[in-house]
């Protein structure tokens, strides 16, 4: 099993940045894909970034490309998403989300789930 706790969320203004963390526990870290996916209001889950083992390939939601960067830290078993240049259309909770595979992009790819945070960007 593995853990994970999202934080870092919250509100703020168009043009802001954020960073969002995930701690993760129960299995070795370094042998974990992780992601980030969000769900906005009455739309559906979508992944947002992905990053592997190692750190080394990452892959990113088009509308995010050059605002947001997945980063991981192995020896702090933690992801994060550094968000910058923040829109409205960007609020929605974020997922962060885990795969025993080197690196994925589908949500049916991850088998571990935090619970979620929240993320609203006024206009």
């Amino acid at each position: 099993q593995v853990q994970l706790v999202e934080s870092g969320g919250g509100l703020v203004q168009a043009g802001d940045s954020l960073t969002l963390s995930c701690a993760a526990s129960g299995r070795t870290f370094s042998k974990l894909g992780m992601g980030w996916f969000r769900q906005a209001p009455g739309k559906e889950r979508e992944f947002v970034a992905a990053i592997s083992w190692t750190g080394g390939t990452t892959g990113y939601l088009d509308s995010v490309k050059g605002r947001f960067t997945i980063a991981r830290e192995n020896a702090r078993s933690t992801v994060y998403l550094q968000m910058s240049s923040l829109k409205p259309e960007d609020t929605a909770v974020y997922y962060c989300a885990a795969t025993l595979t080197a690196f994925g992009q589908r949500e049916t790819e991850y088998r571990y789930w935090g619970q979620g945070i929240q993320v609203t960007v006024s206009s």
